[in-house]
């Protein structure tokens, strides 16, 4: 059986498989399918982004979801974590994103979280798929007596918009910071500017014109160097570049300089651990995560554990574990007194506090963690052989690492939404990182294209 899901959610080419309107009718029934018992109505929440398919999909969802019985709320476009918010304090049975997130726009994908806010297990993604999949879906959802009915959430952003402002501390006064946001065309087009500006603070917003194709173009957490030109030419105070659906964040501060997720992370848990909210004095991140990190809360003094590439990973190793912080390098954070999922804005929100709380600009603050030169190269392939069962691949890895011995690293990993290998290298100068990360990418180009 062909998979669907990824590493987050299922997610390709608009109207190629597996992202087509059959899949996501298919989503929308075995979601109901699931929520179904007795005497109940289940309610399925359905938001999206800002891409041109994304209506498509929407419909086929809610065609799915009502042709079982279950009532289908859209919700509009809305960011991914607001999703996950209204599911839990609504009461609904599930949310279902429409969003590719950080990809371009022909890409769409779906992402589902159950009725308390968190993304779905491996076990439960698999049930789906086997629901979908099968073959014979009028045996697995035989005709009811109702269908269910297409409702309409008006005020969802408005809810969203009060659960964040109640994130920030309320004896914190903002007003008058100068902020600069980039909302990638995207989801937080605007959510993003009404939340700050009703914090008082002065807003200058970029890249909130969607059109349904400009989504992530140039613009947001993938490509943040604009928001650090015009967060230097208004003279701000920090700037902050989301990515299309709203659940990862890039800040930047008033130097211009780009803080990726690692730093981040950084600022915020050395802040908790000062006020001793850092439970278990434990943070949670990913291999991904720079080696200045990892000498950062050695300096620090607090415990980390890796995980997987992945929020949703970052998420099960946080609940296991008791952790009240963790995330990626690319901007998803995890507040678990806060939220059930990454949520770029809460994010923004935690380091606008800091930075109050700290009375420190924000270059300052990322002082704390010196960033290793790294370079990434995404590759396209044709095929996903394990890494480990590619002799030439595995002979160019340990060369390198071999020369760079404990002053770098070495990653290659595939990508789990997309037909991409990623090639990860660390070092102690640009000049060595960038030519053993060409080195290797060229091996792997070589077998895997």
């Amino acid at each position: 059986m062909k998979k669907l899901f990824g590493t987050d959610g299922i997610r390709g080419v608009a109207n190629e498989y597996p992202m087509t309107a059959e899949i996501a009718m298919g989503v929308g029934q075995a979601i109901a399918h699931l929520s179904l018992r007795k005497g109940h109505t289940p309610r399925i929440i359905i938001g999206k982004d800002t891409r041109a398919s994304g209506d498509m999909f929407e419909e086929a969802i809610a065609n799915g979801i009502c042709s079982l019985g279950a009532d289908a709320i859209s919700m509009g476009v809305i960011p991914t974590p607001a999703v996950a918010f209204l599911t839990r304090s609504t009461r609904a049975d599930a949310g279902i994103v429409i969003s590719a997130s950080h990809n371009p726009s022909q890409d769409n994908g779906i992402k589902i979280f159950n009725n308390e806010g968190f993304k779905l297990s491996d076990k439960k993604e698999h049930q789906i798929e086997e629901l979908i999949l099968s073959g014979n879906s009028q045996a697995l959802f035989p005709t009811v007596d109702r269908t269910g009915k297409l409702l309409r959430m008006d005020d969802a952003g408005g809810r969203y918009i009060d659960f964040l402002k109640a994130s920030f501390p309320r004896n914190l006064n903002p007003e008058g910071t100068k902020i600069v946001l980039d909302c990638s065309h995207g989801a937080t087009y605007k959510v993003a500017p009404a939340v700050f500006s009703e914090l008082g603070c002065s807003v200058t917003t970029l890249f909130n014109q969607p059109d349904g194709k400009n989504i992530n173009l140039n613009c947001g957490s993938q490509h943040p160097e604009k928001l650090a030109a015009e967060v230097l030419r208004q003279n701000a105070d920090a700037g902050f570049a989301f990515d299309g659906d709203g659940d990862r964040v890039i800040c930047v501060d008033e130097k211009g300089n780009i803080l990726t997720g690692d730093r981040i992370l950084a600022i915020c848990a050395a802040l908790l651990k000062k006020e001793n909210k850092l439970l278990n004095n434990l943070v949670v991140r990913t291999v991904m995560s720079n080696v200045g990190l990892t000498i950062a809360f050695q300096k620090l003094g607090i415990d980390s554990v890796l995980t997987d590439v992945g929020d949703r990973y970052v998420l099960e190793e946080m609940q296991k574990r008791g952790a009240v912080i963790g995330g990626e390098d690319s901007g998803h954070i995890i507040f678990m007194q806060h939220h059930t999922t990454g949520d770029g804005l809460i994010t923004a929100l935690q380091v606008l506090a800091a930075m109050k709380k700290e009375a420190q600009p924000l270059s300052q603050m990322a002082a704390i963690m010196k960033v290793f030169p790294q370079m990434l190269i995404n590759l396209e392939v044709k095929k996903k052989p394990k890494i480990e069962s590619v002799p030439e691949i595995m002979a160019a890895i340990k060369e390198v690492e071999e020369k760079l011995g404990d002053k770098g690293r070495v990653l290659v990993r595939y990508s789990g939404t997309q037909n991409m290998c990623r090639v990860m290298v660390e070092g102690p100068t640009r000049e060595e990182t960038e030519k053993y990360c060409r080195q290797i990418a060229a091996v792997a180009q070589n077998i895997l294209a």
